[in-house]
């Protein structure tokens, strides 16, 4: 079967989308900070990862519509899902004996728990924040699609993204973090990790615009026509 340059461009966006996902989750327990105005910013690295999930949730919400980009918010959850299970089986399984001895210098039990096995609740809280927040976002984009027609694709997009991601941080944070931090350590975290998310979304404007001709001139595939 010849795959149409449609369906190529969807099984790429698609695949990308959830490897950033995925990889965002699982180096997301790792926390780094920048100085800035003074104040340490402190953000997850899976923030890394997540500027290319906005990208291309526009992009799949402007070329293949609202529905679409619902049954692929769902199928990326249960991948996250799939994960999960297969990390926990992973750590499940019992270690060869000679891991544990004195002069393995492979992976050890310790190695492993701390970069996969602790990243659970990660990617459970990841999970939830994700579809709550991505729904959100879909709906937003599609609200501002109809107002816009195909004019302003920097408002629907920047638009969505500010909106569903302050939803995300905040409740991934709250999830994550919420028993370890104070209050006022927590604020920050939310704070800086939105502003890194909020930036993201405005300074891959150019980025998106960029994608959005390649794929309707160089791919031959129009935009999906706003829903009713």
């Amino acid at each position: 079967m010849k795959l149409d340059a449609r369906l190529t461009l969807f099984v790429t966006l698609v695949s990308t989308f959830m490897v950033c996902l995925v990889v965002g989750d699982l180096v997301g327990g790792k926390l780094t900070a920048i100085e800035l105005f003074g104040h340490e910013w402190v953000f997850s690295v899976g923030q890394l990862a997540f500027p290319v999930t906005f990208i291309l949730t526009d992009i799949l919400n402007e070329f293949y519509g609202r529905r679409v980009v619902r049954r692929v918010t769902f199928l990326a959850f249960a991948m996250v899902g799939l994960t999960f299970l297969l990390v926990y089986a992973a750590g499940a399984m019992p270690w060869w004996s000679v891991t544990r001895t004195a002069d393995w210098t492979g992976v050890t039990e310790h190695d492993f728990d701390v970069v996969f096995t602790q990243a659970t609740r990660i990617q459970l809280s990841s999970m939830v924040a994700f579809l709550l927040a991505n729904l959100v976002d879909i709906s937003v984009f599609f609200v501002l699609k109809r107002a816009t027609g195909d004019r302003m694709l920097w408002l629907r997009a920047t638009g969505s993204t500010a909106v569903s991601q302050l939803i995300d941080t905040i409740v991934i944070s709250a999830l994550v973090w919420g028993t370890k931090l104070s209050f006022d350590q927590y604020v920050t975290v939310v704070l800086a990790s939105y502003a890194v998310k909020l930036a993201a979304a405005v300074l891959i404007t150019p980025l998106l615009y960029l994608l959005h001709g390649i794929i309707e001139h160089a791919f031959q595939v129009p935009p999906a026509a706003p829903e009713p």
